[in-house]
């Protein structure tokens, strides 16, 4: 099915990450395991119709109960892969450009309240001085205090903070680079992380800046159990995630009176209207501060 070959024009053309390029590769396996069951499995990409497309759209959300928003993100991935077989003079037709998509529900970015997160981050009773506690610190300050993507912080490495200038190097989606600036309470968690994880002497020296407590690369589970233990202390909502942080990472500054231009610079959107979202959230909180305020609400 010309996997490998989409595969590769990921990696090398277009440079995606690592973790894109997963992505790409699970939802396009999945596809073609669908198209095996009940047999009669297309022998070629020109085989394949918009019905095969469909039909998997239906599997995917009456029987495996996936979103809207999910399976527009599997789709997406079916119309570059035949986009790139055209290309390639593959096929004659995009079998995935008869297909429409359901439409997503629009919903606000779930965030935590920043005073409270602030308020646990400066409680010297939540974290101690040891190595672990330092750590997962560290991880909830970087992803609150910079809005970097979890593969972002999991590809950090040492050399990547800069103590004189007061930033990091993040490298983002399609192996764009940018400088993020830290706060100057950051940059001292950062060195003195550095220094404390040089004196455990694990044996295999990372040069990456997250590890687990024997040393190892961090794994995105780590990441997630981390952000879950730390924001079940100030918050009762059921997602507790990595980018929850970064969502309000982004709504913090816009409400604090950023622009959105300097936000998406941040973010490392490609467009401003992947930040424009965040708009959303400051509005619902000018009205409930008017509800509140105004005689006449």
């Amino acid at each position: 099915m010309f996997l490998e070959r989409f595969i590769n024009y990921l990696q090398f053309e277009k440079r995606y990450s690592p973790h894109t390029v997963a992505a790409y590769r699970s939802d396009l396996e999945q596809f073609f395991a669908h198209l095996t069951i009940g047999g009669g499995t297309p022998q070629s990409p020109s085989e394949i119709s918009h019905h095969d497309i469909r039909a998997w759209m239906v599997t995917l959300m009456d029987e495996d109960k996936r979103s809207a928003r999910s399976v527009n993100r599997k789709v997406a991935t079916l119309r570059k892969y035949f986009k790139f077989l055209l290309q390639e003079q593959v096929i004659d037709v995009n079998p995935a450009a008869r297909v429409n998509t359901p439409k997503v529900p629009k919903t606000l970015p779930v965030v935590v309240e920043d005073y409270k997160l602030a308020r646990m981050l400066d409680n010297e009773t939540v974290f101690d001085g040891s190595f672990e506690s330092q750590r997962d610190k560290l991880v909830i300050e970087l992803l609150f205090g910079t809005g970097i993507r979890l593969a972002e912080l999991l590809g950090l490495t040492d050399a990547d903070y800069n103590a004189h200038e007061g930033t990091i190097k993040v490298l983002g989606k399609r192996n764009k680079q940018r400088i993020v600036p830290v706060n100057r309470e950051l940059s001292v968690l950062l060195a003195g992380y550095i220094e404390l994880k040089k004196i455990q002497n694990f044996d295999n020296n990372l040069l990456t800046l997250i590890v687990t407590n024997k040393g190892a690369n961090a794994y995105p589970k780590l990441i997630y159990l981390i952000v879950q233990k730390y924001l079940s202390y100030i918050s009762t909502q059921k997602k507790r995630s990595p980018h929850v942080l970064r969502h309000t990472f982004a709504t913090t500054l816009l409400n604090k009176g950023a622009d959105l231009n300097s936000i998406k610079e941040l973010l490392g959107h490609a467009s401003l209207s992947a930040t424009q979202v965040y708009t959303h959230n400051s509005v619902e909180r000018l009205k409930s501060i008017y509800k509140l305020a105004h005689p006449k609400a």
